[in-house]
């Protein structure tokens, strides 16, 4: 997809290089990676995916400088070099609020009553949360995650909003118990898969007993991969009234981002849709119930 896109936004003579690390990666790892980013002048930044955490933790010191969304997230999820120096971005924020906008009213939870429930909170979920504590303002978010410490990391970054409101944190790794979190949500409810199963790791958070809240709304971030939650959410779509989305254009948007930031240009409405065009034969089969 990159030289389409590249053509269309008037990008000369620019290749892409992939860089493959396993899923939290040694430190050092991640401190090569980025040393050779720094140094090669021929390499203009890079878009990070699913190392947003690890990588601006094993590198911080490396950073010339680091945004304030990077430093309030802890994570960074684009690289540039404005000027020959190395900043830290996290675009997550922005590009997870487009993404947001197009299928979720300003007002949604105060027309519905509803609820959110994210499933994972680890980088995406921090920026996702964020954009809903800001801008949505849900009367409470229930976050679950496998591991404490990045429950407690999100944690952090939520205390320094002083949003009003109600934020649980539950750590679980249990499909069954999430089943039970999932029943008890109230109607018009956000449910969100977050944890990067059904993509990076197989299966779902929850199993196919799991009862998704009426008329909700399910975001599966996945938009690739065997798509298991996906899948049990599109099940019970006409029997519940559920608005079903993937995460392929949450995908879009955040290369869209990154780039802008990386060449320091800007992509208007009608390059996006343009970019979504070309892109749309790439895009991995969609799944079915």
């Amino acid at each position: 997809m990159f030289p389409a896109w590249a053509n269309e936004l008037g990008l000369k003579d620019v290749g892409l290089a992939g860089a493959d690390l396993p899923i939290h990666a040694p430190r050092e790892l991640y401190r090569d990676l980025v040393q050779r980013i720094k140094s090669d002048e021929h390499t203009r930044g890079a878009l990070v995916t699913t190392h947003k955490i690890d990588l601006f933790e094993a590198c911080r010191d490396l950073f010339d400088t680091i945004d304030e969304s990077a430093d309030l997230c802890g994570e960074t999820s684009c690289l540039s070099k404005p000027g020959g120096m190395l900043c830290a971005q996290a675009t997550d924020p922005i590009s997870a609020g487009k993404a947001l906008d197009e299928f979720l009213p300003a007002d949604h939870f105060h027309t519905t009553d509803g609820h959110v429930l994210c499933l994972g909170a680890g980088g995406s979920a921090i920026a996702i949360t964020l954009n809903l504590l800001r801008r949505y303002s849900p009367a409470r978010i229930t976050v679950v995650n496998r591991s404490q410490g990045r429950l407690d990391a999100m944690r952090a970054v939520h205390t320094k909003l002083n949003s009003a409101t109600k934020v649980d944190y539950i750590c679980n790794a249990d499909p069954p118990a999430n089943d039970q979190i999932i029943r008890d949500l109230p109607p018009g409810s956000l449910v969100i898969n977050a944890t990067g199963m059904g993509k990076d790791t197989p299966g779902s958070p929850i199993t196919d007993d799991a009862l998704f809240p009426e008329n909700g709304v399910v975001w599966e971030l996945n938009y690739r991969g065997e798509l298991r939650f996906l899948k049990q959410a599109l099940v019970q779509s006409p029997s519940r009234g559920l608005r079903v989305h993937d995460g392929w254009r949450y995908f879009l948007h955040g290369w869209a981002t990154v780039i802008e930031e990386v060449f320091d240009l800007t992509i208007n409405a009608h390059q996006l849709t343009r970019l979504a065009a070309l892109s749309e034969p790439e895009r991995p089969p969609r799944a079915e119930a």
